[in-house]
């Protein structure tokens, strides 16, 4: 065995090999000594002077120095400023740089969510009232006033003062009232009765000025387009009633086949909505409600998606072409009607009898009440149609509802007896006063006598 392989017998295992190597005298040195063949002088000298060739003769320097150094610096610059070269920091983007501030100005423009108070501001008996989901017992007229129908009996509730007024009471063969509605001067006062006759009173002197007749069964709803007072009622019909005329009656709808339960004149005046217990919403044209082609379907258009009486209308304050319509317990859905042509925009089941609809005039909200099961008043975002508050209270369906002339303040009647009123569209106190409206002549008494 020679002295070789005695070694390598014995060699420690897992040793670094390179320790048992030879060092080379040239190759592994005790000091580091710079090899001067593989550094380049010229390129340090250039970056050591930032750059440039120091020119302390300017004017001894040829150009063709000068364009010799300047070759030179095209040469060693090349591909090479980038290696460990110094940098700022890089700016930002632009994106967020620009986002940055938006989120903040978004931040501080987000409107705060009003409040809206989960109790009434104030609840009045109503007792007798009628629970009955057919008719319209309920209206808050220009001047402030609320008229309510109870039994055969119609009161005055002043929101100005607090101070009830009884109107008037009719008698066993006439009564019950089915309906009123007040006229838009705030002073004439349309009641409808279960005889089929409509009587037209002045609050102010508490006195029958005129009797309307053209239907042969009750009357239950009533809406009011300036001087004309249209009536619908369980014969089918729908009339147009000018009220300064001995001959009232100016014009007649038909299209319904079962009681009239819902009437609302568009703010133009040019279209009425109506819907009745045959589940039918119908759009009319003023022009075409004239006396001559009265026996005609004169509907423009007719809607037939509902599935259950529609007595819920409501047209919108931002949208003139569109209207709201509210089914039955059979149907349960809020449906928003394009009228022009008759489209459904959409439809939203609410899960409970819809009785009465009405748009707040100073927001995207729409207000519905309620029956069974919960009885509740829910307010809507418009046009997600995402609740955005539920007021409880009334213990039996919420069959009236109506908004007082500034907008903000809501009363509800039910079925429970009771007059309840919601500060639902924002706090009275911060809105303006109603104005005091002059009363003018609605009509001439002696024309029509």
């Amino acid at each position: 065995m020679d002295a070789g392989s005695r070694y390598n017998k014995f060699r420690p295992p897992l040793v670094n090999q390179t320790s048992h190597k030879k060092k080379n005298s040239q190759e592994n040195l005790d000091r580091f000594i710079p090899n001067r063949s593989a550094m380049d002088f010229d390129y340090a000298h250039y970056m050591l002077s930032g750059g440039k060739v120091k020119k302390e003769h300017v004017g001894v320097n040829s150009p063709s120095k000068e364009a010799y150094s300047k070759q030179l610096a095209e040469i060693f610059n090349m591909n090479r400023t980038r290696i460990l070269a110094f940098k700022n920091k890089p700016p930002p983007s632009v994106e967020r740089v620009s986002e940055s501030p938006s989120h903040i100005q978004q931040s501080r423009t987000v409107k705060k969510r009003r409040y809206i108070p989960q109790s009434p501001e104030r609840t009045l008996d109503a007792p007798e009232i009628l629970d009955d989901f057919y008719l319209n017992l309920l209206d808050w007229g220009s001047s402030n006033v609320i008229a309510i129908a109870l039994g055969k009996f119609v009161y005055l509730w002043d929101a100005s003062n607090g101070s009830t007024t009884e109107l008037l009471e009719v008698d066993d063969d006439f009564g019950p009232v089915t309906g009123v509605s007040w006229s838009p001067d705030g002073r004439h006062l349309a009641v409808a009765l279960n005889n089929s006759h409509v009587q037209l009173w002045d609050t102010q002197s508490s006195r029958l000025l005129r009797t309307l007749r053209g239907h042969r069964l009750r009357v239950g709803s009533l809406d009011w387009n300036g001087h004309i007072l249209t009536t619908g009622g369980m014969d089918c019909m729908i009339i147009n009633n000018d009220v300064r005329v001995r001959s009232h009656i100016v014009g007649t709808y038909r299209g319904h086949n079962q009681e009239i339960c819902g009437l609302k004149w568009s703010a133009s005046g040019q279209q009425l909505a109506s819907g009745g217990n045959d589940n039918l919403v119908h759009i009319w044209s003023l022009s075409m409600g004239s006396p001559n082609n009265a026996t005609q379907h004169q509907w423009v258009h007719r809607m037939t998606d509902h599935t259950a009486a529609v007595k819920a209308l409501s047209w919108c304050p931002f949208q003139s072409n569109m209207v709201a319509s509210g089914g039955g317990v059979g149907d349960q859905c809020i449906k928003f009607w394009n009228t022009n042509t008759g489209a459904c925009l959409n439809s939203v089941n609410t899960g409970s009898q819809v009785c009465s609809l009405l748009w707040n005039r100073h927001e995207r909200e729409l207000l519905s009440s309620h029956g069974f099961t919960d009885n509740q008043l829910t307010v809507w975002k418009y046009p997600s149609m995402t609740k955005i508050s539920e007021l409880f209270g009334h213990t039996s369906r919420v069959l009236h509802m109506v908004q007082s002339p500034d907008g903000y303040t809501v009363a509800t009647a039910a079925a429970d007896e009771t007059l309840r009123l919601w500060n639902v569209f924002g706090n009275p106190e911060k809105a303006k006063p109603v104005p005091k409206r002059k009363l003018e002549p609605f009509f001439d008494l002696a024309q029509i006598r």
